[in-house]
């Protein structure tokens, strides 16, 4: 009898993706701490002598937070999510650098281009990472005398290759039987890190880590596991099904045991289609919608032609318009307006989202502003006639 083929999944993650693009950009700061999570006004300024002024962090304000930022300025205890302000506190001289997606798409879209030149059965997660099926490619099923991960080991190597050769820039993959163990391994051995494991290695690499590295055991769920004294993923894999079930409930009870026991049996998924796309920011200053009506007229238009931008690079059209403002207060709303029919077109979602504008109340300052399209269908599989754009319905 043939036995089935050992399971082979790998995660990759670009390594601290925006910051390493931006290096690639701006090499001279090659080892110093960079932040990216700036706006406009801090885009560096090319001198005569053909050098760059940057901004810096301790001349920052604002309530902006970290996108990414270097290795090296990770090291002074700022991270991603962090407020910019804070991390002036931290960093105050690491170089601060506005954020650029486009160019991040642009990489993206290359690095995982040349993942699929070698292994095409990927599933995207996102801008900087991707799980990869490994099981069926030539070699992965071969083993070495001294290395058991022989065959599959060299297959990661050859993509690590073919992302630096395409891009110029580093990946750490983690390489397991399943997606939940090789999201885990990918971050052990960061940058430009390369870890194997086996369920035999659950004891040494994995049980030892705090319980939220586990994908799916968020803040809250991590706090309760605290308060019942769980800080470790081997602590949780000592309690038993039908304890946690007690705790947690039956469905996120099991999954808990079995995560914590690197079970997962999720294939990888090579098709999915987005729900929605959208964009937003959050400004430095809290915006009024009369005295401020300038530059938020501009950010909306922005918007609403990020969004179309997307919409049209990926091939899709949306036939719901929403938009999404979070007032001085914190206090977060959102409207919504279906359309006729599914478009693509930065003037039609733009009026759209100023009909939504009309159904809120802005008498209070703007903290943060977004467009979303929503309902999308494949651009391919409508009707050769453009949509129907609704009446005018700016505000700003």
């Amino acid at each position: 009898m043939t036995l089935p083929p050992r399971r082979w999944i790998a995660h990759l993650d670009m390594d601290a993706f925006y910051a390493s693009v931006e290096l690639l950009r701006y090499p001279e700061l090659a080892g110093q701490p960079v932040v990216i999570g700036g706006g406009r006004r801090h885009q560096p300024v090319r001198e005569a002598d053909g050098t760059h002024r940057f901004s810096r962090l301790a001349s920052y304000a604002g309530r902006g937070v970290i996108t990414t930022a270097t290795y090296a300025a990770r090291d002074l205890g700022v991270h991603s999510g962090m407020g910019l302000m804070k991390a002036a506190t931290l960093a105050p001289q690491a170089v601060l650098l506005p954020v650029d997606p486009d160019e991040y798409k642009r990489y993206s879209r290359r690095f995982k281009a040349a993942v699929a030149e070698v292994a095409p059965v990927i599933e995207d997660r996102g801008i900087d990472e991707i799980y990869i099926d490994l099981t069926e490619l030539p070699g992965a099923q071969d083993s070495v005398a001294h290395d058991r991960f022989g065959g599959v080991r060299a297959l990661a190597l050859e993509i690590k290759n073919n992302v630096r050769s395409a891009t110029g820039l580093s990946c750490s993959i983690g390489i397991t039987q399943n997606k939940l163990l090789s999201k885990i391994a990918s971050e052990l051995d960061k940058p430009d890190g390369l870890t194997l494991l086996t369920a035999d290695d659950l004891p040494r690499r994995i049980w030892p880590l705090p319980v939220r590295r586990i994908n799916g055991i968020g803040p809250k769920a991590g706090a309760k596991l605290k308060a019942l004294g769980i800080t470790t993923i081997g602590e949780l894999a000592e309690r038993d099904s039908a304890w946690l079930i007690g705790h947690f409930g039956g469905s996120y009870g099991r999954w808990l045991h079995d995560a914590a026991h690197g079970i997962d049996e999720r294939p990888v998924v090579t098709l999915s289609e987005p729900v929605s796309m959208s964009r937003e920011t959050t400004f430095d200053r809290d915006l009024h919608a009369r005295r401020d009506r300038a530059e938020l007229t501009r950010v909306f238009t922005e918007l609403a032609e990020a969004v179309a931008g997307d919409l049209q690079r990926k091939g899709y059209s949306g036939r719901t318009i929403g938009i999404k403002l979070r007032f001085e207060d914190f206090k977060t709303v959102t409207r919504d307006l279906t359309l006729d029919a599914p478009t693509d077109d930065a003037a039609s979602i733009r009026r759209a989202a100023g009909q939504c504008l009309k159904r809120v109340d802005l008498s209070r300052r703007i903290r943060l502003l977004g467009v979303r399209a929503a309902t999308l269908v494949r651009s391919r599989e409508l009707p050769a006639h453009a949509a129907a754009a609704p009446a005018d319905g700016e505000l700003f």
